[in-house]
């Protein structure tokens, strides 16, 4: 199984620019699930999908699944478009489960906004951190981790035995990290704090028999980057627009 961010989206770009000029919100026209690939995520999108494509039809993604966020239905077109899949596989398949995580009132708001505008918030979410702190309207690390323990039973009831390739969020990919590995919130919330998981990086799992009583998902590598910098692609670690206070 390989997890991807999707490549960089408008979103990322404008996030940082609202950042940059110490604004309290996001300037994007579109719904967060309408926010496209910039320039620089279908490039990275195309390089990931050329190291797909090196490989032998026999190792690459038979079965893709992906968020139904634009960005990420881009990145899953643009692997594909690339020769990044075994010969006859199917399109991509939209699981809302996928989806990014949500953030209700805190919508596209910089720390400065949350802080500015929703002071109580701003409280809340630093006395009951990250993993359990839900905004109205939004969601927990642990809400997300609920759908995506329904995902990962849709995978092992359909595509047992299959090549997957997921193609997601950055909270997707740490919160599946989390759930495959039977993880403590402090740990994943310390490998959250090391680094922002990269646009379209790799976190790679491979069947290991030898792992539980029955075998399982060992970590291959996590936030691999090599294929985007080897493929001429800018390597991009901007957390997405509507996200920016996870």
């Amino acid at each position: 199984m390989w997890i991807v961010r999707h490549g960089e989206s408008a979103g990322n770009v404008a996030r940082n620019a609202a950042h940059g000029a110490g604004l309290s919100r996001i300037e994007i026209a579109e719904r967060d699930v309408d926010v496209a690939l910039s320039s620089r995520g279908e490039q990275q999108a195309l390089a990931l999908g050329r190291w797909f494509a090196a490989m032998p039809s026999g190792e690459r993604p038979e079965v893709v699944l992906t968020s139904p966020y634009l960005r990420a239905q881009g990145t899953a077109a643009l692997i594909r478009r690339a020769g990044g899949l075994a010969d006859g596989a199917g399109e991509p398949i939209i699981d809302e489960r996928l989806r990014e995580k949500e953030l209700g009132i805190l919508d596209r708001l910089t720390h400065a906004g949350v802080a500015e505008l929703h002071p109580d918030q701003a409280e809340m979410r630093a006395r009951l951190g990250k993993f359990y702190h839900r905004p109205p309207s939004g969601e927990s690390w642990c809400d997300v981790i609920l759908r995506l323990r329904s995902a990962l039973d849709t995978v092992s009831l359909h595509h047992g035995g299959q090549r997957v390739l997921v193609v997601a969020h950055q909270v997707v990919v740490l919160c599946l990290r989390y759930l495959l590995e039977t993880m403590t919130e402090a740990e994943i919330l310390g490998i959250d704090a090391q680094a922002e998981v990269a646009n379209c990086s790799v976190t790679e799992y491979a069947f290991t028999p030898r792992e539980g009583t029955t075998g399982g998902l060992s970590l291959v590598r996590y936030n691999f980057v090599a294929p985007v910098a080897r493929g001429g692609a800018p390597v991009t670690v901007e957390p997405d627009a509507e996200a920016a206070v996870r």
